[in-house]
């Protein structure tokens, strides 16, 4: 389970509208925000300068109701509106877990304890908070297998992995969900399905803050999760500068904003300087104009670009074996040291394996040599740009006729073809033609 960084919701970009065109709406006269905030009223929380509201570009967030200066103290949530692994323990459910054996990890903990409370519906004291989360994601763990063959190669892998991982996490502990009979009404089988453990792990994975905990004598691994209601509503944004933590002196989680935000704005958060593969993995979102984006060349394309060198093989296992085979990166301003390192390792015959070392420290070559490196560079970019066109031909056919939830999906991995594409064709510019 990774570490969460940064507090909030994912944003799932809609459009590329410019900001002065965004338009809000105010969700705070809606039943099911009004049932929110008297929840957390009740655990000591009062939300003075945000409120929820819809957004042309981003969809639901918080938007400013005055202007705040940097430095200002944006959101407080009080320890008692956070749902952690305590709150899982010292619930109806505490006893089991507590007894289990082996220990189950935090991750785990948190997503029983949401399933439960969901099953429960309006009768779980959680009903608030869970009644505005999300009924699905677009997370990996949700793609069809369609959807993921349409991501970049070097993604596909990480997709499967993830939803490999949670079909691992549900199948694994049947006993352990058996052992919850006591809880519920139905047959547990009925409560702990696929699905819902899976909404319940993107759920923890996508918007938990960081948090971390004192080590349970109950619970295995990392306790680093923490669940935080109304807070999660703050979208991402690259360019946003934030400082988040739980305040030790105050029991509250706070997230004092850098900048400051306008009056009637939406407020944004920051998890970090993320490419958009990483934020579509981990988050199930891309960010427009993200300016931490790169493409990532996958080495099959190298070595079908390459094809033709007989010590291809013997080059490839040396960069492996110091490796310089992994974030191999192009951007909008041209390739990444690391793949035009690879690349003049590449350029090197077998006789001169004295020189691949000196290559490998980032030793330039002669003029002729790094001419080469750029133009195998430029196929490369030129092959992949070939497949990011496919790709988009194919999300195009498939989004007149699939259902919304594909849709949903196949938007967002749009969004990174279109971004990958655009930087491709940037890179292309820069790169001296043969």
């Amino acid at each position: 389970m990774k570490k969460r960084r940064r507090p909030g919701r994912v944003a799932r970009t809609r459009s590329r509208k410019s900001l002065t065109a965004v338009q809000s709406v105010s969700l705070c006269h809606q039943d099911s925000y009004v049932r929110l905030l008297r929840f957390l009223k009740q655990k000591g929380f009062a939300s003075t300068v945000l409120q929820p509201a819809q957004f042309t570009d981003t969809g639901r967030g918080l938007q400013t109701l005055r202007a705040l200066k940097p430095g200002e103290l944006l959101v407080s949530l009080p320890e008692a509106c956070l749902l952690t692994t305590d709150t899982v323990l010292h619930s109806d459910v505490g006893p089991l877990i507590k007894g289990w054996r082996p220990r189950p990890s935090a991750l785990l903990v948190l997503c029983v304890f949401l399933v439960l409370e969901r099953h429960r519906a309006s009768l779980s004291e959680w009903f608030p908070y869970i009644d505005v989360l999300p009924t699905s994601y677009t997370c990996p763990a949700y793609f069809t297998d369609d959807v993921i063959t349409l991501l970049p190669q070097c993604v596909q892998s990480r997709a499967l992995d993830q939803r490999t991982s949670v079909e691992e996490l549900h199948s694994s502990n049947q006993s352990f969900f058996q052992s919850l009979q006591s809880v519920v009404s139905e047959s547990v089988q009925d409560v702990f399905t696929f699905e819902a453990l899976r909404w319940a792990w993107c759920t923890v994975n996508t918007r938990s803050v960081f948090m971390a905990r004192p080590q349970s004598h109950f619970l295995s691994g990392q306790d680093v999760c923490a669940l935080a209601p109304f807070l999660d509503l703050l979208n991402h944004r690259p360019d946003v500068q934030v400082s988040a933590r739980f305040n030790s002196d105050t029991r509250c989680y706070e997230i004092h904003s850098v900048c400051g935000f306008e009056r009637h704005h939406q407020a944004f958060i920051n998890y970090g300087s993320h490419d958009n593969q990483r934020l579509l993995l981990e988050y199930g979102f891309v960010a427009a104009n993200n300016p931490h984006s790169v493409v990532y060349v996958d080495t099959d394309h190298l070595c079908k670009v390459l094809h033709g060198d007989r010590s291809l093989q013997q080059k490839m296992k040396f960069l492996s074996q110091n490796e310089l085979l992994s974030n191999l990166t192009v951007s909008s301003e041209g390739p990444g040291w690391r793949l035009l390192t690879a690349a003049r390792v590449l350029s090197l015959p077998q006789t001169q394996f004295g020189l691949w070392k000196s290559a490998l420290l980032g030793q330039r070559l002669s003029e002729e040599k790094e001419r080469w490196c750029l133009q195998t560079i430029r196929s490369v970019c030129v092959q992949m740009l070939q497949d990011t066109d496919a790709a988009l031909e194919k999300i195009s056919t498939m989004l007149q006729e699939c259902d919304a939830s594909v849709a949903e999906q196949l938007g967002v991995v749009l969004g990174l073809r279109r971004e990958e594409s655009c930087i491709l064709g940037k890179c292309l510019e820069i790169l001296p033609e043969s």
